[in-house]
């Protein structure tokens, strides 16, 4: 997927007022989701870190951007069990025409290994950079 994603993307959850949300990919929602439910720990740092964003809160220990370069603009990662398993989420944030901010899960990368990131790492957040989406 390197174009414009125009079907329905599925939303995942949003702030009470309706100002913040987080969408999934539809292209790869059903990993993404089977992540994040795959047991309670998962299921609370995914409460967590979707409290942080959608309370416009800041905390770059597990959401954080990922502007690397200039063709990363952006680009998030909610960042699961750092020290441990290192996974990522990688994400885009928008705004839909209403001026909803939105994040959208996009990619899910687990296991990063080192503190630098690989050239499979900016890869992918240089194709999530390009994702363009309409809500």
């Amino acid at each position: 997927m390197t174009g414009v994603q125009t079907c329905a993307l599925p939303i995942l959850i949003s702030s009470k007022d309706g100002k913040r949300a987080i969408y999934l990919n539809e292209e790869n929602k059903d990993e993404i989701m089977a992540y994040l439910l795959q047991d309670e720990r998962h299921e609370k740092k995914f409460k967590f870190i979707s409290d942080i964003i959608l309370g416009n809160h800041r905390n770059t220990e597990v959401y954080d951007k990922e502007e690397i370069n200039s063709k990363s603009k952006n680009v998030t990662a909610m960042k699961f069990f750092k020290g441990q398993d290192n996974d990522r989420i990688y994400c885009k944030e928008i705004h839909s025409a209403e001026g909803t901010f939105i994040v959208v899960a996009a990619i899910l990368y687990k296991k990063k290994k080192t503190k630098k990131l690989n050239q499979q790492q900016i890869n992918i957040i240089e194709k999530v950079a390009k994702y363009q989406y309409e809500i």
